[in-house]
């Protein structure tokens, strides 16, 4: 076998490895069912150090629990991109669904809900209050305390609502909502101090999660808490929660981090993120919790205590983003809104060098041609460009390759069984000749990077998500939904289930294409000789084309486009140098039976073969 030979069949077999492995190695988590969870819980009261956060966080809704939801008045929540309702029982915004994102791709399915209120089957919603520093001046709001709407009806991106509540002992309590055009919330808190003495309050913000959400549970893909702390980024899995530090007060499990001016703090899905934000350049203290015997997954976010003086009025603000993961809001909220490394809370991954670019120049390529299918099929053009420089020597140096064949023969013929006077032989025409052997690996191992940066972007970017290409391909983050099974929708049934092992067989139009691609790219070369490397490449296209045909069609688009961009960047080269690649002439062969070689028969006595 031939360096060059040898050199691309091991790119091909470590590209396999790479693909297969990873899936082998980190197979996709089994779902767990989300338990029921009817809890809802009130503030606990715990002394706090002046001017200092609390060790445990206020207003927690691991503590103490009612049996059953209490119905309370709600506001309605009306802008652009939700709607819903925030509940006076709590101030909580816990009633939020996405106008512009449905369940599935048909247009009547349900919005996707992202919060839900207590008694619904998933709980999950965002809790404002106050804590007490020291002796409290009567009663203080938590997550049950029953507001009054004072000003406003309904929350829109123009009109804000105000809630009151009276403790009856001097002080009264207000909080402002207001949000804007897309997914932030301002709550801005105030107490004012009618007594004669000075009181210290701690505020502080709280998200809270019953039950494990119904993940993806794929290893590549952060679902759970996500939060920033001056500048660190910081990712735990709702799987790992139950393993955190127990409390020392019994207050469930808990990870504490300092944040001396910058950070958040919340929960991300695939999608979709819920998440509170201080006011930049405002330390606080990002805890997270989980109780063993609730299953409640909470983040905290405690501000620094305040001290009120009598007849005065304390004021204390925070952001909440609850809504889609777009990449455009996200990156607006962090370049204008002073959001520290608010991007990051989409997971580009290990390979965020390259996932971030490559989503950025992908975005910038729909945006001009107004079809994701399309861009992605530039962006492979452009991908290639890049890395023409680099895959040109490649090419070249096979062509070459190819040039020294009949002298690599003669080699082999002078050197007989003796491999070391092959090798150095061999060795010494390559140096003669400026040839590389190695270089036929490197256009299959550049693809790796990409391959999985661009897989990467696909599987996690809102904007991929029920993207359209054209005819059939209505969702380029999801596997090509034709089927070979059914003639690609010619005869009357449908395409085996996702989940079904006939799923397997069950390929598209993509994968087919794939496949063929990868075929007729083998073509530019005649079969080799070798009996081994011969089955190797037979193989190869439609092994790969049974891999990936499970694959999201974007991922598959750009293997295809790939494939078919190399091709003719080969082709031409080949050309250039003399060589004329015989495509048509290498897939007849590819088709002609070996001929049998006539048996010998077995001689006589005399040596004479027998009649």
């Amino acid at each position: 076998m031939d360096d060059q030979n040898k050199n691309l069949i091991l790119a091909t077999v470590l590209s396999l490895v790479v693909i297969l492995g990873w899936f082998l190695i980190f197979p996709p988590e089994e779902q767990a069912p989300s338990p029921e969870i009817d809890e809802v819980s009130t503030a606990p009261t715990e002394n706090l150090g002046p001017g200092t956060a609390s060790d445990a966080v206020p207003g927690s809704a691991l503590e103490q629990a009612a049996p059953v939801a209490q119905e309370a008045p709600r506001v309605t929540i009306e802008t652009p991109e939700l709607a819903g309702s925030l509940s006076l029982r709590g101030g909580r915004i816990d009633d939020l669904s996405l106008v512009d994102y449905n369940e599935t791709l048909d247009p009547q399915s349900p919005l996707v809900r992202l919060l839900s209120p207590v008694g619904t089957d998933t709980p999950y919603y965002a809790v404002w209050g106050w804590a007490p520093v020291g002796a409290a001046a009567g009663p203080l709001p938590g997550p049950d305390t029953v507001w009054t709407l004072e000003s406003g009806e309904t929350l829109t991106p123009e009109n804000p609502v105000t809630l009151s509540w009276d403790n009856g002992e001097g002080l009264i309590f207000r909080r402002t909502v207001s949000v804007d055009n897309k997914f932030m919330f301002d709550v801005e808190q105030t107490v004012e101090n009618t007594t004669d003495a000075a009181v210290t309050l701690a505020p502080y913000g709280f998200v809270a999660r019953h039950g494990e959400p119904d993940t993806q549970g794929f290893f590549i893909l952060h679902e759970g808490v996500v939060r920033m702390s001056d500048g660190t980024l910081e990712e735990i899995d709702y799987d790992d929660m139950p393993d955190l530090e127990p409390d020392a007060r019994g207050a469930g499990r808990v990870d504490v981090a300092e944040v001396a001016g910058n950070g958040w703090t919340g929960f991300t899905d695939k999608y979709w993120m819920t998440t509170l934000i201080p006011e930049p350049g405002t330390p606080f203290r990002s805890v997270v919790r989980y109780s063993d015997n609730s299953e409640i997954y909470q983040t905290d976010a405690v501000l620094p205590a305040i001290e009120v003086a009598p007849g005065a009025t304390a004021t204390s603000g925070t952001q909440l983003f609850a809504g889609a993961k777009e990449w455009e809001a996200i990156r607006s909220y962090q370049n204008e809104g002073g959001i520290d490394g608010f991007v990051d809370s989409i997971d580009w991954g290990w390979f965020f060098f390259l996932t971030k670019p490559i989503f950025m120049l992908l975005h910038f390529l729909n945006g001009v041609i107004g079809n994701m299918g399309w861009a992605i099929v530039a962006l492979t053009v452009i991908l290639k460009a890049i890395v023409f420089p680099l895959a040109y020597r490649s090419y070249v140096s096979m062509a070459r390759m190819k040039e020294l064949q009949p002298e690599m023969e003669k080699l082999k013929e002078q050197a007989g069984d003796d491999r070391q006077k092959m090798q150095q032989g061999m060795m010494k025409l390559y140096k003669e000749n400026k040839v590389n052997p190695a270089s036929g690996c490197l256009p299959i191992l550049l693809q790796i990077p990409i391959f999985f940066s661009l897989y990467k972007v696909i599987f996690v970017t809102i904007e991929l998500r029920h993207a359209e290409w054209f005819g059939w391909i209505r969702d380029l983050s999801a596997p090509d939904p034709s089927s070979i099974l059914n003639l690609f929708g010619l005869l009357p049934f449908d395409a085996p289930d996702p989940t079904s092992f006939l799923a397997i067989i069950s390929l598209g139009i993509l994968p087919i294409l794939l496949g063929i691609s990868m075929w007729l790219q083998q073509k530019l070369n005649p079969a080799p000789a070798d009996p081994t490397q011969k089955m190797v490449f037979a193989w190869m296209p439609w092994v790969f084309m049974f891999m990936l045909g499970n694959f999201a069609s974007g991922l598959v688009l750009y293997w295809i486009t790939n494939n078919t961009i190399t091709f003719i960047q080969q082709y031409a080269i080949m050309r250039s140098h003399g060589a004329k690649p015989d495509v048509f002439g290498n897939i007849k062969s590819g088709f002609k039976r070996k001929p049998k070689t006539a048996e010998a028969k077995p001689a006589n006595a005399n040596g004479k073969p027998r009649k």
